[in-house]
Order: C-alpha cells, then sequence, then structure tokens
C-alpha cells in the first residue's frame, strides 16, 4: 500500500482589529480543480466523522472554525487554523 504524501501549505493570514481574515484560490493555492466543497459544523466534542477511505480522492482540508484533528494512514494533524492539509 502506498503511503501519501501530505503537504501542509501556509495560507496567507491577514490581521484586523475586527478579525483575521484567510483565503485560498483555486489554480494558485489549491493544486487541483474544485469539483465539489463540504461542511462539516456543530460537531459535538468528542465526536468523529469521516471514518473511511477513498481509492481515488484529492481534498483541501481547511479549519473555518476552531480547530479538528485529522487521521491519515501516515500522521495525525491537529490545530489547522491558518494552514490547509493536502492528502
Amino acid at each position: 500500500m502506498n503511503r501519501l504524501e501530505v503537504k501542509i501549505i501556509d495560507l496567507p493570514r491577514i490581521t484586523d482589529p475586527r478579525g483575521n481574515l484567510t483565503f485560498a484560490e483555486a489554480q494558485t493555492m489549491i493544486p487541483f480543480d474544485i469539483k465539489r466543497a463540504y461542511w462539516v459544523y456543530d460537531v459535538p466534542g468528542g465526536e468523529s466523522r469521516g471514518g473511511h477511505a477513498h481509492k481515488r480522492l484529492r481534498q483541501f482540508v481547511i479549519a473555518l472554525s476552531g480547530s479538528f484533528h485529522v487521521t491519515l494512514d501516515n500522521g495525525f494533524i491537529s490545530d489547522v487554523r491558518d494552514k490547509a492539509i493536502h492528502p
């Protein structure tokens, strides 16, 4: 079984007293065409989502609010506020 190479992508952070802004742009920061987007929200503490795998899938994972843990075949990553995970 091949192990995935996971990239941590630093996203721009524009700080402002009114709140920080981070963005990701298709074609320049996201290294593939976006076909569908998902939002997972209101997940109670201690619960988990996913728990399955895909044979062919490219993902760009961003924490829009707070943080979460992502477990992959080759490692563990958490608290990715102004970064993105690209497995």
